[in-house]
């Protein structure tokens, strides 16, 4: 069980690095079949000249984070708040499209960092 939890909270990591790099270089292409509203929603992000910028940062930092098992519980914590927001916009913009499922496997792995984690978070709650 050890192994396949370092290797799915290192993907995990993963892809928040992959997202946050691409909030900066811009490599991954747009889905064809993205719905309209979602296409609005990212054009209203991209408005805000330090939004992106911010979110792909804290995603690259958490991402990093969450690779090493030593800082791994931090960088669920930084990503959480992100993941409640992809959930919401997902949920809200797109109820019927792809993006939830993976969106919910992403907050679960989180959930499962911090609730594996719990001893390291007590001195924070006590």
């Amino acid at each position: 069980m050890k192994i396949v939890k370092l290797i799915l909270f290192t993907l995990f990591g993963l892809m928040f690095v992959n997202a946050g790099l691409d909030k900066f270089f811009h490599y991954m292409p747009m889905p064809a079949d993205m719905p309209e509203e979602m296409k609005k929603v990212g054009a209203a992000f991209m408005e805000i000249p330090w939004l992106m910028p911010l979110v792909g940062a804290m995603e690259l930092t958490g991402g990093l984070l969450a690779i090493y098992p030593k800082t791994r519980t931090l960088g669920a914590i930084v990503l959480l708040p992100i993941m409640v927001g992809i959930l919401a916009q997902n949920f809200t913009v797109a109820p019927s499209g792809a993006g939830i499922g993976i969106a919910m496997v992403l907050f679960i792995i989180d959930l499962w960092i911090l609730f594996d984690n719990k001893q390291k978070l007590n001195a924070i709650f006590s």
